[in-house]
């Protein structure tokens, strides 16, 4: 009788999608991993923390660090965002940086790439990605100068042109990131899709909605933090208490809206989200805090600091 082929063997690597803020990451994320394990919103700093998705297939298992949008931060939020991002880039096996394809190159994106420069300058094995996104909205006889532009750079082994929106390209990225990792066993359970625990969900799904529904202004000035969450097995029910926080009074009205009617519905709209995710039955509390300087307070954003992995 033959000998069997025997079975390949399986890779595994941590990819760090980076860029700047709004350039796709969390779209592309979700795509990738058919979840949403990261909110997604068109107003700039939608991530805040280093989300891990997990991607399950049969050719092994990559891990996504999805960071925050890189930017000169102001606060200290902002100080801790990028440290999320620099400790993702020099522990990944690859960097992939996140282009928005369909904008002109401009400030942030040099601020991009002298990062790149320096990860390359100080030694940084992992391999680096160029991840042209939005390729849909981008005249076709525009990408291939594009494409060159980045390839000049001297920064990244592959460059991959893709629509986080339609999926075009995606496909061919993981199976280009699958060839980039080394071979390594799983170390996260394979029925796993993320490591963030169901509270950090639960706060980033009203957050979302909060992004959804509130002007432009807010988002850099509301957190949300979840103050208690009750199990009920025996009635198939989890009941979620959570605090919005704003920095000022005047802002607490936008949130709350008309006779109560916009928290209503950021409570209503997050609440059929997580029942679909937890699978059960949710009662969802919502109130309006101010915390005037809550982006400065070192005690209050380590309490809104999940666990990263």
């Amino acid at each position: 009788m033959p000998d069997q082929p025997k079975p390949r063997s399986p890779h595994f690597g941590v990819v760090a999608l980076v860029g700047r803020p709004n350039a796709g990451k969390s779209t592309i994320l979700n795509r990738i991993l058919g979840q949403k394990v990261s909110i997604v919103s068109a107003k700039p700093q939608t991530t805040r923390n280093r989300i891990v998705g997990v991607l399950n297939d049969p050719r092994g298992q990559l891990a996504f660090l999805d960071t925050p949008g890189i930017h000169r931060p102001l606060h200290k939020m902002n100080v801790r965002m990028m440290e999320h991002v620099r400790s993702s880039v020099s522990e990944a096996d690859v960097v992939a940086v996140m282009i928005d394809a369909s904008q002109p190159f401009g400030h942030g994106d040099e601020f991009v790439l002298e990062m790149m420069r320096q990860q390359k300058a100080a030694g940084g094995e992992g391999k680096r990605f160029a991840i042209l996104n939005k390729i849909d909205l981008l005249k076709k006889n525009k990408l291939l100068p594009l494409i060159q532009q980045y390839n000049d750079t001297g920064l990244f082994d592959e460059i991959v042109p893709v629509s986080a929106s339609t999926g075009d390209g995606v496909e061919h990225l993981v199976n280009s990131l699958f060839e980039s990792v080394g071979l390594g066993e799983a170390i996260y359970p394979t029925e796993d899709f993320t490591t963030q625990p169901e509270r950090f969900f639960a706060a980033e799904i009203v957050r979302e909605k909060v992004l959804a529904h509130t002007s432009e202004e807010l988002p850099y000035s509301t957190a949300v933090a979840v103050d208690r969450w009750e199990e009920d097995e025996t009635k198939n029910l989890i009941k979620i208490y959570a605090t919005i926080v704003v920095e000022r009074e005047t802002q607490k009205p936008i949130i709350i809206g008309k006779r109560g009617e916009m928290i209503k519905t950021i409570g209503t709209e997050a609440r059929v989200e997580l029942e679909s995710i937890l699978g059960t039955r949710v009662f969802l509390d919502l109130h309006v805090a101010v915390h005037g300087s809550w982006r400065e307070d070192e005690r209050f954003l380590g309490e809104l600091d999940w666990p990263l992995s």
